[in-house]
């Protein structure tokens, strides 16, 4: 087999499971450039932030970063998604972020999601915001 062959005919789907896997990671770190991580657990600076909303808009803000950056380097950001929904973050707010509206990026992810969250159909967890286009 030649060069070419291998190159046109070997499987590389696990390839393509590492390279979708380390964009997903290099979204993440861009994700903390930006936002940020926060302070160090235990630190006066994080006791101080625990009885405020920060640190949940913080992880939502590094959430949809990191969504936007996955979906415009091509990748589907599903699992970021599920994250955003269990986090209480609205289609709208997803759909923003990825430059979409709220039913575009419903009918991009919300069948998925749901199909995470809400695995034998009994109801999706109360946090999950309750805004499903209909």
């Amino acid at each position: 087999m030649s060069y070419i062959d291998t190159a046109c005919d070997v499987d590389v789907a696990a390839h393509v499971r590492e390279v979708t896997s380390a964009a997903a990671i290099e979204a993440g770190r861009c994700a903390d450039e930006v936002i940020g991580t926060g302070p160090l657990p235990g630190t006066p600076e994080w006791d101080a932030e625990q009885s405020t909303a920060t640190p949940a808009e913080r992880s939502i803000a590094w959430h949809l970063l990191s969504l936007r950056i996955q979906v415009a380097a091509g990748l589907d950001g599903i699992e970021t998604v599920v994250v955003l929904r269990v986090q209480g973050a609205p289609w709208a707010v997803i759909g923003r972020a990825t430059g979409m509206s709220r039913q575009s990026a419903h009918e991009r992810w919300g069948t998925r999601a749901r199909a995470v969250l809400d695995p034998v159909g009994s109801g999706l967890p109360s946090i999950v915001a309750d805004d499903d286009p209909r």
